[in-house]
């Protein structure tokens, strides 16, 4: 009996001399495999249990597991002095006061084209327009053919669109198609919204043209809706985005889905240094298009035409972000560069 219980009193001390002289974590790891692990040698001291004599058996368990339970204990107490020394060594290694706060995260903030959206939406908010949201994926139908451009149709050509491999779907290559889908989802009340939306065309990259981008659209649909009543809601907004001086200029010009159809203009400050390159020296700045509601766009939309009457406009929030900071290249917008992001 004697002999077995000397190789466990062996084990024992083996095991607290190699414990004694692991400096580290790795080596600290392998030691307790090598004694406590599954396939450890307490593991196989136990093991002999079975084929000792019954009289020994008793013995032999309680102190091959009270060399166990100390081994463990040892074995803890040695982990946490390694850990403190670590962190002591990283705490006085490294330049690091931990009696300073700590610094503070920088907070994320809205992106520009966000923040216009929301400052356009707010003011036709105050105004009493609705937000009304539509699809970016549309049909051929409602992307041209509610709006006054069938097939064939010439007016077509100046969107240069995305189609779908399923016939008749495409990206929406303006706001416009969710004038119909607002006229039908109202079924004949009056109208006063706004579609904030993103578009698609297929054009060339450019400092001034991008293959995705924001519009917002607006339509106002009612009896006795007249021009006047157009020109009153878009020289409001241009003083309350632009500044209360500005003055607005109408142009004449065409849209399939109006009539008549307009382009809007602003006077730009004189004392901006930018003024001549924005405005190629005319001193005034396209800021949207717009019109009277086709007839056949209001048929469309289930109106009738001869009872009411509605006008449109359209506008691209990102194009008056870049006047109002004398931004020149639109594709500032997507290229998520933080000098670029962080100014505003």
């Amino acid at each position: 009996m004697t002999a077995p219980l000397d190789e466990l009193r062996e084990l024992e001390a083996q095991a607290l001399q190699e414990l004694a002289e692991c400096a580290e974590e790795t080596t600290l790891r392998t030691w307790h495999t090598r004694y406590l692990g599954d396939k450890g040698r307490i593991k196989n001291a136990l093991s002999r249990l079975g084929s000792l004599p019954r009289d020994q058996k008793p013995v032999y368990g309680a102190e091959a597991n009270r060399i166990k339970e100390a081994l463990q204990v040892a074995y803890e107490q040695a982990a946490a002095q390694i850990r403190e020394h670590a962190l002591e060594r990283e705490l006085t290694q490294q330049a690091l006061d931990i009696t300073l706060p700590g610094r503070l995260r920088r907070r994320g903030r809205l992106h520009p084209a966000t923040q216009i959206l929301r400052r356009i939406c707010a003011i036709f908010a105050g105004m009493g327009f609705q937000i009304f949201r539509s699809r970016e994926v549309e049909t051929e139908a409602f992307n041209f053919d509610y709006l006054n451009m069938p097939p064939h149709h010439p007016a077509r050509d100046m969107w240069d669109t995305f189609f779908t491999t399923i016939p008749g779907v495409l990206l929406r290559t303006h706001t416009s198609p969710g004038q119909i889908h607002v006229m039908r989802a109202a079924a004949g009340r009056p109208i006063r919204a706004i579609l904030p939306g993103m578009c698609y065309r297929n054009e060339a990259i450019s400092p001034r043209s991008e293959i995705q981008f924001f519009q917002v659209e607006g339509l106002v649909v009612g009896e006795g809706v007249t021009f006047a009543d157009l020109k009153g809601t878009i020289t409001a907004f241009a003083r309350q985005l632009f500044g209360p001086q500005r003055q607005v200029r109408i142009r004449g010009s065409y849209f399939p889905f109006t009539e008549p159809s307009i382009e809007v203009d602003i006077d730009w400050p004189a004392d901006d240094p930018n003024r001549d390159r924005l405005t190629k020296g005319t001193g005034w700045l396209e800021i949207m298009g717009a019109g009277m509601v086709h007839p056949r766009v209001l048929e469309a939309g289930g109106y009738d035409p001869r009872r009411v009457t509605g006008f449109a406009f359209g506008m691209g929030p990102q194009r008056m972000f870049m006047l109002q900071h004398a931004i020149d290249d639109i594709r500032l917008f997507w290229q998520n560069d933080l000098r670029f992001l962080q100014q505003f």
